[in-house]
């Protein structure tokens, strides 16, 4: 390794298959092979008959929750994959939760300016405004809805690539076998650690993106 950044490296050869794990996790969805429901496919069902009802509160237009049900499985299965060792982490890369936000940001606005305007312009002053500051309101509305994809990708990949960071810290000064030994508790709390962020950030990503759909 030559430098502390080095391990989120997708550039390992000429021919290099680190971005294909981020495909890899079709293979573990469940299939309708069997007639009765084998336990992943349980497991599937119950989360999302779970999310998709608290998304129902959120976001009044149906269609909108199979999307966000796919970008929460596709973040978290590839959150999870980057766990494991010797498995190329594509979460912890600001190409790859910009490549999910940006697009999703853009029709969002995209739908809303054309076939809701009123409704865009209302957003950007508040209710209950005064007139002296309504200016300043709708510069400030305004930025914080560019910057929006933007706090998306960051969030995430700040929260993936900050575990990793510190796990190789600790794996570099580790030397001896009682640092080794002392250390491992460390470790295991940190896998818990990044196991729940990984969950948590999947999460938010859809719910903050729901949250910004349901505003149009």
């Amino acid at each position: 390794m030559t430098n502390l950044f080095s391990v989120f490296d997708p550039c390992t050869g000429l021919i290099s298959l680190n971005w294909v794990s981020s495909i890899i996790f079709t293979a573990m969805l469940p299939y309708k092979f069997w007639l009765i429901p084998n336990k992943i496919n349980f497991m599937f069902t119950s989360i999302t008959k779970t999310l998709q009802m608290e998304m129902k509160m959120l976001m009044p237009y149906n269609g909108t929750t199979l999307i966000m049900l796919t970008l929460f499985l596709f973040i978290l299965i590839n959150n999870l994959m980057g766990l494991l060792p010797y498995v190329f982490t594509s979460s912890s890369h600001l190409i790859y939760s910009l490549a999910l936000a940006l697009p999703m940001w853009f029709s969002f606005m995209l739908y809303g300016w054309i076939n809701k305007y009123n409704s865009m312009f209302s957003h950007l002053v508040p209710t209950g405004t005064p007139a002296v500051l309504m200016p300043f309101m709708v510069m400030i509305e305004t930025i914080s809805n560019i910057i929006r994809p933007g706090s998306l990708s960051v969030r995430l990949t700040a929260n993936m690539i900050a575990g990793h960071l510190l796990m190789s810290l600790l794996g570099n000064n580790t030397s001896s076998l009682f640092l080794m030994t002392s250390t491992m508790v460390i470790y295991v709390g940190l896998m818990i650690f990044e196991l729940a962020v990984a969950m948590i950030q999947s999460y938010v990503f859809m719910t903050l993106s729901t949250l910004y759909s349901s505003e149009i």
